[in-house]
């Protein structure tokens, strides 16, 4: 008796509703929660006892918005828009082989674990299409180190240069033709590999599974996002897409579809539960309706979307018409880490510097469910991850209490947002065997994996200097067209500062 029970004893579990943290036992079977209860829950005979002395038991937390290809990259670029950055993607992913890929996300996931996210949703970018090869090396890096993930190979069929009208003519001519010879690989040829990738799947689905990244709306043909919806529908799997991002994407949409991004994707039939809208950042009421309507989750990226100057989600709007919300940390290429409790309290912060009535601001408790059952919701994994109860996997993280960041403890909810950056995390639970025990990994050499990254980053720096530096010459026509682009009129703010003098106030309530 007893060989696939464990029991977890000394802890204090968390518990939202209350803002507390009472002793609590949890019972597991099979890497499930089977029961919890007060200390000295009774257990099989030959149950296995874990001392959970000291520490505050939280469910894992969930990022519902990463690039794992951008890990290698972490800490490059400084005043960089998105604009900037997608301009300096063909030599940020450039080179990369299959150990490459593998790589960077199991130091991807690496960081996650250490700062108590256990499952993410990526969005891995491969160089010029996904291959079924190249999206097998990235699940294998989640799988070695532990990381529950929804693999999404971001894609389109419009390079950056097609997609912003004007922008290639901003150009010097002799660099304009440089520009203009970088095509997307054809519509066609992404969906075919689509397919194949979605039929050969050698996955442990509890751990690993897909979805389809179409990246952006204008990066996208009408004919792209539809075969993609089909796609999605045949195989029963999620959407993710970054919507409304910048204001000059929003500008660009009004443009070229006569109505904002998100109406578009409406008409063009991509809204539906199985679609997570990543930033979301310049919708307007008509937006929010739509997305909560149309069952659509939504992840949530406050870091990055400052990090990249591109404002603040109305993350509340959202919340508050029914849509799912998730939190997220982007990649480490755009918002430079992957700490889901510093991407936490900043959802927390942005909130509080848009309104100045204070029912408009997300509470901690909020927050932290965002980042847990939100997160899981928008990853399709529903009620079995982002919280600790019965009938739930058993993804936990062990908090030290004995951690400055909560001595004292009065309230565990708001320190978890407003206090923790990670340093508390002692060690990490997945369908109840460690992952991370007492800071130190048990499924991967983390000191090997430090070196490996090292040195992969070293050499692809070199083997991509030279775009690297004609990226950098360019920039300036980057910024400059960029910057008039997003003077031109838009109907809503979500600067923090001044808004431009084309734009109007704060739009009005719509769509009852």
């Amino acid at each position: 008796m007893g060989k696939d029970f464990k029991v977890i004893r000394g802890g204090r579990l968390l518990d939202l509703a209350s803002r507390s943290a009472a002793d609590r036992d949890l019972l597991i079977e099979g890497g499930e929660i089977l029961e919890i209860g007060p200390p000295g829950l009774d257990a099989p005979e030959g149950a296995a006892e874990i001392d959970a002395s000291g520490t505050l038991l939280m469910p894992g937390l969930i990022n519902a918005h990463t690039h794992g290809h951008g890990s290698i990259g972490k800490g490059l670029g400084d005043r960089w828009t998105l604009e900037h950055l997608l301009h300096a993607g063909p030599w940020l992913n450039a080179n990369r082989g299959l150990e490459d890929k593998q790589l960077s996300t199991m130091l991807n996931a690496a960081e996650m674990v250490l700062k108590g996210c256990t499952a993410t949703y990526d969005l891995y970018f491969e160089v010029p299409m996904p291959t079924v090869e190249g999206m097998h090396a990235v699940a294998k890096g989640y799988e070695a180190v532990g990381v529950r993930a929804v693999l999404a190979p971001m894609m389109a069929d419009r390079t950056l240069y097609e997609a912003i009208s004007g922008l290639l003519e901003a150009f010097p001519e002799a660099e304009r033709q440089r520009l203009s010879e970088m095509r997307a690989s054809p519509t066609e040829e992404i969906l075919k590999a689509c397919r194949a990738l979605l039929t050969d799947r050698p996955f442990e689905s509890a751990r690993t599974r897909l979805a389809l990244a179409p990246t952006i709306p204008l990066h996208c043909s009408d004919d792209f996002i539809a075969g993609c919806r089909d796609l999605a529908e045949e195989f029963d799997v999620g959407l993710h897409m970054h919507l409304a991002e910048s204001r000059v994407q929003a500008v660009t949409g009004i443009e070229r579809y006569g109505k904002t991004l998100t109406a578009h994707l409406e008409d063009v039939g991509l809204l539906s539960p199985r679609f997570t809208g990543a930033h979301c950042v310049w919708l307007d009421d008509d937006d929010v309706h739509r997305l909560a309507d149309n069952g659509c989750a939504i992840a949530h990226n406050p870091g990055s979307n400052l990090r990249l100057g591109n404002g603040i989600a109305p993350a509340r709007r959202l919340l508050a018409k029914g849509a799912t919300v998730g939190i997220g940390t982007d990649g480490s290429h755009c918002s430079d880490h992957q700490n889901m409790f510093e991407a936490m309290r900043l959802a927390s912060f942005v909130s509080r510097i848009v309104s100045p009535e204070t029912d408009d601001w997300l509470e901690t408790t909020e927050v932290i469910a965002m980042a847990t059952e939100g997160s899981a919701m928008a990853l399709g994994f529903g009620d079995d991850v982002g919280r600790l109860a019965p009938g739930a996997r058993a993804d936990i993280v062990f908090l030290d209490l004995s951690n400055i960041n909560f001595v004292p403890l009065n309230d565990p909810a708001n320190q978890i947002v407003h206090a923790e950056d990670g340093s508390a995390v002692r060690s990490v639970m997945i369908d109840g065997d460690f992952i991370l025990k007492d800071r130190q990994f048990t499924t991967i050499n983390y000191a090997q994996l430090c070196r490996d990254a090292q040195a992969a980053s070293e050499r692809l720096l070199a083997a991509n200097a030279e775009a690297r530096a004609f990226s950098g010459r360019m920039e300036a026509y980057v910024s400059k067209f960029c910057v008039g682009l997003a003077q031109h009129p838009y109907h809503i703010h979500r600067w923090g500062g001044d808004a431009p003098a084309a734009c109007p106030g704060p739009e009005k309530e719509a769509r009852p």
